[in-house]
């Protein structure tokens, strides 16, 4: 229901946007600029769509290899004490756990490509569960939220864009990206929790936090140790190999089950097929009218305030430079990496407000979209609290990262 407000409301913004310029500054070509971004969204979303046939097909593949071989049977049970607790209407060794914690293992490692399978995969299994299927259950909402909260330990196509726009030390960004991710999915799973009741003070989540925070500033330290050169390059190496460690391992525990590894893996991959192509219709419509937002204007309207205001307040407004890549984060993955990329071009890499925006671009998933693929994917209509959650997280990411930014490169 959210989303038909929303997707109304950009039309309408857009529209009265262009209507105003044209009435005040007689801008004639508003309107033919508006137009053209309808089709050009519309391709755009078809041709993400089309590309995510082959992603989904080869993940969804290996996944249903993983699941007929145990190896997802396995994941469940070792995540079955901290997410029993955070996801308490999924039942005791459902097969969805499994998938859930391959999806955020993969986010964690930058790794959305494999990411986003297991992602749909999951969603699809929740929707089993799910006793209205026009309305998002609990579950659905706690995974997406922890999903677009965007948790990422190695954000690898960040530090190669940084590396292609010239950086001197493109992995300079590293911890600080993990700082501010790691606050944005504290944020999203707190929320959650409040809304769904849950107890986070449990003992299990308690411990398992713990050693998550632990992990991650002992893995700050380790890598902080590395030459800087080095950093891009290992942390590379490490999701390569643990990838392709879980695809060898998904295949020989099939094999030693005598499952028809082949078999499954087609089985798999026309499960893929049949969702990228249910996507379709969501995808382009969230995109046309992010498109019409973006292009009449009201990005940069919504920056321009915010500077003025800020600038009132005697605050360093520094950081309003990065904000294009902030509000666009929520919308559109592909619009804030151009956003990132334009920040880095007009200001420079090392630049301060190069920097930031790449911390920002690292510091969330992108909530709208995430949102109409993954509820879309299984029809879901109803999206009840889950986008305000959302951009919650999204927005401690974006909070911590400019705090974070501000500390590291200021």
């Amino acid at each position: 229901m959210i989303l038909n407000y929303i997707w109304i409301g950009f039309l309408l913004i857009a529209f009265v946007i262009a209507c105003f310029q044209w009435l005040v500054n007689g801008n004639l070509t508003l309107f033919t600029d508006l137009l053209n971004s309808t089709f050009a969204s519309a391709k755009t979303g078809f041709e993400i769509s089309l590309g995510l046939t082959g992603v989904l097909s080869l993940w969804l593949g290996i996944m249903k290899i993983g699941e007929k071989g145990g190896v997802i049977a396995f994941f469940s049970r070792i995540v079955a004490p901290f997410f029993s607790k955070i996801f308490p209407d999924i039942p005791k060794n459902h097969p969805a756990m499994g998938s859930i914690f391959m999806n955020i293992s993969a986010n964690m490692l930058g790794l959305d490509n494999a990411a986003t399978p297991m992602g749909l995969r999951a969603m699809k299994e929740l929707q089993e569960i799910n006793p209205d299927k026009e309305k998002a259950s609990n579950p659905m909402i706690m995974f997406l939220v922890l999903n677009t909260s965007g948790l990422t330990i190695i954000p690898i196509n960040i530090m190669v864009y940084r590396a292609q726009m010239g950086a001197a030390n493109p992995s300079d960004v590293f911890l600080p990206i993990l700082l501010a991710t790691f606050f944005s999915t504290l944020a999203g799973l707190v929320s959650v929790a409040i809304m769904q009741k849950i107890n986070l003070f449990q003992r299990s989540i308690m411990v398992t936090l713990g050693i998550l925070i632990a992990g991650i500033f002992g893995l700050m330290h380790l890598i902080s140790q590395l030459p800087r050169e080095e950093m891009a390059l290992w942390s590379n190496f490490a999701a390569a190999f643990i990838l392709m460690s879980i695809i060898v391992s998904f295949v020989v525990m099939a094999m030693l089950r005598k499952i028809n590894v082949f078999e499954a893996f087609i089985e798999g991959a026309k499960e893929g097929f049949n969702v990228a192509i249910g996507i379709i219709p969501y995808m382009i419509g969230i995109l046309v009218a992010i498109g019409l937002f973006r292009v009449s204007g009201a990005m940069t309207m919504i920056v321009d305030g915010i500077r003025a205001i800020v600038e009132l307040t005697g605050i360093n407004s520094d950081f309003t430079d990065a904000l294009p890549t902030a509000l666009m984060k929520p919308l559109s993955g592909s619009g804030a990496r151009g956003m990132m990329i334009d920040a880095m071009k007009t200001f420079g890499a090392d630049s301060f407000v190069g920097r930031l925006s790449s911390i920002i671009q690292g510091s969330t998933e992108t909530t709208f979209y995430v949102l109409a693929v993954y509820f879309g994917s299984v029809g879901i209509k109803n999206s009840r609290y889950a986008l305000g959650c959302g951009l919650i997280a999204d927005l401690a990411g974006v909070i911590a990262a400019i705090v974070i930014g501000y500390l590291f490169f200021f």
